[in-house]
């Protein structure tokens, strides 16, 4: 996937912390990364999570799968940039799809890490799934620099 399909784009310093003994960041911390992404697409949105989302529609994105392709490591105090855009909407579900790179590496001929996670909306008073409201689809559409 090339870089300028994504829109949403969330930077942060890898902290101690998050490093193993190998002084790498360890595997989970990937997840928390991209789910800071997550928060920071749900915002550029217009939809800030919850109250945008969940206390609007009565709804909420359960995680489904989640699958991540390791291909670097990050270590200590490297700025990293993850990359977060909605790839594909179903009646009831969202996949989103995930690029993790050195920020300050140009260079790169390939992320450290790349992801998607597949959501199913489900109604907060039920637990049942849902489908996607119809301005929360708009407004990932409006957003998308590649169609959905």
């Amino acid at each position: 996937m090339a870089k300028d399909e994504f829109r949403c784009s969330h930077d942060l310093r890898v902290r101690w912390a998050e490093v193993d003994m190998q002084k790498v960041v360890f595997n989970a911390h990937y997840l928390t990364y991209i789910d800071c992404a997550i928060a920071e697409y749900w915002r550029a949105i217009g939809l800030p999570y919850p109250d945008g989302y969940v206390d609007r529609y009565g709804t909420d994105l359960f995680l489904r799968k989640a699958t991540v392709e390791y291909l670097g490591s990050a270590r200590y105090d490297d700025r990293l940039s993850v990359l977060c855009r909605v790839a594909s909407m179903g009646r009831t579900s969202l996949t989103m799809q995930f690029e993790i790179w050195r920020a300050d590496d140009s260079s790169a001929a390939s992320p450290l890490v790349t992801a998607e996670l597949v959501y199913v909306n489900v109604r907060v008073d039920t637990s049942r799934p849902d489908p996607l409201p119809e301005p929360v689809r708009d407004l990932v559409r409006a957003y998308e620099r590649v169609p959905v």
